[in-house]
């Protein structure tokens, strides 16, 4: 059997952690719900692991309703309490309340822009940038102050670009990883 070379940050005890790996950071993605998802949990990483908040991703993803923005962006004080009681997440009332905020913001920005894929990957003429060894760039930084001028938050030039590496608009695929782009 060949074994397959990843990137150095994957946890090759952790299956969900290769998993995700494998099949979906760094691919594209230009569906709105899944920009969503993404863009929750990496707010849920600040100060903690990738690690962590993937391990937690199955029960996000009930707690939040999959994610459904319309639902979160709903969200009162009773589905609050709910959330910070809930052990399987992480509970961290800003982070929560982040979360509802940054839906209400989503949701202007797919309707100012038809999508909020559009409003994304329109910063990179929708190309891929391939990249490797960085935790910020020049578009991180636009990126997250064009948000954080829009109200959101834990949005920092980090967590985007976090975020822009999960979501397939930087591609930071080390070299000798399988995944890694074939560049001529």
């Amino acid at each position: 059997m060949i074994k397959k070379h990843r990137c150095k940050w994957v946890n090759l005890n952790n299956p969900l952690y290769v998993a995700y790996h494998d099949t979906e950071w760094g691919n594209p993605v230009f569906d709105d719900h899944c920009l969503f998802e993404m863009l929750i949990l990496e707010s849920f990483q600040a100060g903690l692991s990738w690690e962590c908040v993937l391990n937690k991703r199955k029960d996000f993803k009930i707690a939040f309703d999959n994610f459904e923005l319309n639902k979160v962006i709903n969200y009162d004080d009773n589905k609050i309490a709910e959330l910070l009681s809930n052990e399987k997440i992480i509970r961290n009332r800003l982070k929560i309340k982040a979360a509802i905020n940054n839906a209400k913001i989503f949701k202007e920005i797919q309707k100012e822009t038809k999508s909020f894929s559009n409003y994304l990957w329109h910063w990179t003429d929708y190309k891929i940038i391939h990249e490797t060894g960085k935790t910020s760039s020049a578009l991180s930084d636009a990126i997250s102050k064009d948000l954080q001028k829009r109200g959101m938050k834990f949005v920092g030039t980090t967590i985007i670009y976090s975020y822009l590496q999960a979501v397939g608009v930087i591609n930071s695929h080390e070299k000798d990883c399988f995944l890694a782009p074939q560049i001529r």
